[in-house]
């Protein structure tokens, strides 16, 4: 992957606020910022526990009818 790729990338998940960034010198100095992550995270896992308990409800009731 280019420097131009890996900017454009960086831009993204910085405008996101996915990352931060600081200068050091010349450099520029990149950190994830992991609190946007753990929001998605909590998100999906609401589902994902929705989707599985009602699954398991649907087994049941699938069993019942056999």
């Amino acid at each position: 992957m280019g420097r131009t790729a890996v900017s454009k990338h960086l831009a993204i998940l910085k405008e996101a606020g996915l990352v931060t960034d600081r200068k050091v010198g010349r450099e520029t100095r990149y950190r994830l910022n992991p609190a946007p992550l753990r929001e998605i995270q909590d998100w999906v896992s609401f589902y994902g526990k929705f989707w599985n308990e009602n699954m398991v409800l649907l087994k049941h009731l699938l069993q019942e009818e056999e």
